[in-house]
């Protein structure tokens, strides 16, 4: 079985964004030590675009080989006119209002999104599934996510964008490898209990 990992990057007070999503704040925290563990350890978290403008586009994934993420997050990528966002990746929008695809290489998932996850979580193979956001998206996929990465920025925002936009509902996990920064990152892995 695949694991699908939410794979996040937030404030010391749990939000993703400010309160229209916007997480431009916490890309500028990524400086040189972070941007060195994330080519190390997490390359093909970086968008292809991203990759391709640092050089880094050679790097083979290490943890992932599908990408799911939310319409919201896709459409910051098609503004500046990229349609597949995450080339080196099998690509999947979750999007009740897209109805056909921009990308040949971009899959939309309209309906039963649940039953797509597990579909893709049954399949065999040693990468996982990176649940890349956003809020409802989590909020919708929070039972199925077996695995939370979080990159916990030193800044507090006081309101936005919850890391899970869903009702009140209590799920356990178990903290793994915790490691700091000297920017004050830290990136805390945490498996579900179950």
């Amino acid at each position: 079985m695949r694991k699908l990992t939410y794979f996040i990057a937030c404030s010391i007070d749990g939000f993703i964004g400010d309160p229209s999503g916007d997480a431009q704040m916490m890309v500028e925290m990524v400086d040189e030590e972070f941007f060195d563990f994330l080519k190390s350890e997490y390359p093909e978290t970086l968008p292809t675009h991203g990759r391709r403008a640092t050089g880094t586009d050679h790097l083979a994934n290490q943890k992932y080989d599908t990408i799911i993420q939310g319409r919201a997050s896709y459409d910051i990528a098609l503004e500046i006119g990229v349609t597949s966002p995450y080339a080196h990746m099998r690509e999947y929008v979750a999007s009740r209002s897209l109805k056909e695809s921009p990308d040949p290489h971009v899959e939309i998932i309209s309906d039963d999104l649940v039953g797509k996850v597990r579909e893709l979580k049954a399949e065999d193979g040693d990468l996982g599934i990176y649940l890349c956001g956003g809020s409802r998206l989590a909020g919708e996929l929070v039972d199925e996510i077996d695995e939370l990465i979080v990159k916990t920025y030193p800044i507090v925002l006081g309101s936005g964008m919850p890391m899970f936009g869903s009702g009140f509902a209590i799920g356990e996990f178990t903290l793994g490898e915790v490691r700091t920064f000297k920017n004050g990152a830290i990136v805390r892995t945490y498996s579900r209990k179950r």
